[in-house]
């Protein structure tokens, strides 16, 4: 559980708010309550992975290019 306490007495109740929603997004708890809201079989979970890897793949080699001028 994250937990997140004020620095000091006069520390506003927004910043210490934008510090716990900064440290939830950083742990990444709401993606992976998102991914398991719903069963999803292991089989297409490896076919999201492949395609995921493929896409970084081309988008470097598309900013590679890129960088040489081609």
């Amino acid at each position: 559980m994250i937990q997140v306490t004020r620095k000091d007495n006069k520390e506003s109740v927004e910043n210490l708010l934008r510090r716990f929603g900064r440290k939830v997004q950083q742990a990444g708890v709401l993606t992976e309550a998102k991914q398991s809201q719903y069963f999803e079989k292991p089989l297409s979970k490896r076919d999201r992975r492949t395609k995921a890897i493929l896409r970084n793949q081309r988008k470097a080699a598309k900013i590679k290019k890129l960088k040489l001028g081609r």
